[in-house]
This record gives structure tokens, C-alpha cells and sequence, in this order.
């Protein structure tokens, strides 16, 4: 990472130290159009293969085969990206869809929406959300602590990624074409983002956005078993 020269402003101010986290990235409003940036402030990301196709398709010169990659990828706290790619071999085109992923981070907010718990935890959703993407919709509610993940198997690798623990969730349209799934859950998610709210509603219903603990770049990691930096 060393060897990196950013092209962008974001990027520069990121490698002179002047944004140290990733909210504070997303809070400028700057393009993210380098996956380094989102490397260096977010080292701890893991990632998901959504779904991978292979295509065939018949020229004069033979039979050509070009496979498309949809992943996702989260810190499973608060951040979260989807990103699709196309290539000729499985293993670059995988990667240059983590890459896309990269470019798409968004910062969800999380909290207790449910009238049924009311812990005040951020553990779920704190509102009811839909995404719609093709012919699938996606409606996602709060759930009380303890109900899991009560939705269907993509939604449930999207939420996990991005921190969600508890969530019950509705599909309508044709949930087999796992793209429109997968971005139907992400343009569901995208809605808490878009949410405006004014500090003094944020802390009386206990809604956090983005993470809860939070990594800044160049300063020492907890050691273990120590309590992380609360946002």
C-alpha cells in the first residue's frame, strides 16, 4: 500500500493523514473512485461472492465464455458495498468486482425500531425500508433482539456484512435472478443512509450511523479484551 499514489483529492487527503475514518471520507461527498482509499481506512473487511454466471456466446471465431461476478463486502459494522464485474477468467473478474464493491461503500444507520424490545441497542434497523431493484422488491422492518435474521439467504449475507443482527424481511418479484435480489437489499439499506435526522433524534431513539466501534487510521489498535472507541 506503500506504493500508492493517489489520483483523486480524496485520495491524497487520505494518504496526508487529513481523514482518518471512513465516515469522515463519505461526509465530504467526494467521488470514491480509488479502492485503496477504502483499504487503508477500512483494513478489517470481509467479503462475499453474491453470485457468478458464465456466459457463452457463439462468433465466427468459435464459442467465446466471459463470466459476471456480483460481491459484497462490509466491516460488518455499520459499513456496507455491492459492485458487479465482468471478465474472461473467475478469479480477476472476482476481484475487480470487490473493487467495484469498494467504490459503492455506503454507511448505514442502525438502532432498536421495534416497539416490541426497546433496548436501545443498535442491533437492528430503526425504521422500515424497500428496495426495489428489477421486478424484486425488498421490504425490511425491525425486529426485537434475539429474532436473528429472518429473511431470505442473500439478504442475510448483505446484512450480516454490513452489522445487522436482527431483521424480518419481505420479497416480492422474482427472487431468482440473485442480482436484482442483491441490489434490491442494497437500495434497501441505501434508504437508511438517506435518512435525516437531527442530532437530538438520533441520540433520544438511540440510532448510530455507521460503526460502533471505530478504526482510525495510525492510531494503536485496543489491546485484547480492551474496550473499543466508541462513535
Amino acid at each position: 500500500m506503500t506504493d500508492w499514489i493517489p489520483k483523486t483529492k480524496l485520495g491524497k487527503m487520505v494518504l496526508n493523514g487529513e481523514i482518518t475514518t471512513m465516515s469522515q471520507a463519505l461526509a465530504t461527498k467526494l467521488p470514491l473512485r480509488e479502492p485503496e482509499i477504502v483499504d487503508i481506512l477500512l483494513p478489517e473487511l470481509k467479503d462475499e461472492v453474491i453470485d457468478l454466471n458464465m456466459v457463452q456466446r457463439m462468433t465466427d471465431s468459435g464459442r467465446r465464455v466471459r463470466f459476471a461476478a456480483t460481491c459484497a463486502i462490509g466491516n460488518g459494522d455499520g459499513f456496507i458495498g455491492v459492485g458487479r464485474a465482468k471478465g474472461r477468467e473467475v478469479g480477476p473478474t472476482i476481484r475487480k468486482a470487490i473493487d467495484n464493491a469498494k467504490l459503492n461503500m455506503i454507511e448505514i444507520k442502525r438502532g432498536c425500531g421495534s416497539w416490541e424490545c426497546g433496548c436501545g441497542t443498535a442491533h437492528s434497523l430503526p425504521i422500515t425500508v424497500v428496495g426495489k431493484t428489477g421486478s424484486v422488491e425488498v421490504t425490511l422492518r425491525s425486529a426485537p433482539r434475539g429474532i436473528g435474521l429472518a429473511v431470505g439467504d442473500v439478504t442475510k449475507s448483505i446484512l450480516s456484512l454490513a452489522g445487522v443482527k436482527d431483521s424480518w424481511g419481505f420479497v416480492r418479484g422474482h427472487t431468482k435472478t440473485t442480482v436484482n435480489y442483491a441490489l434490491a437489499t442494497f437500495d434497501a439499506l441505501k434508504r437508511t443512509a438517506e435518512l435525516r435526522m437531527s442530532d437530538e433524534q438520533m441520540k433520544r431513539l438511540k440510532i448510530v450511523s455507521g460503526p460502533t466501534q471505530v478504526h482510525v487510521v495510525g492510531a494503536e489498535m485496543p489491546a485484547e479484551g480492551a474496550p473499543g472507541r466508541e462513535a
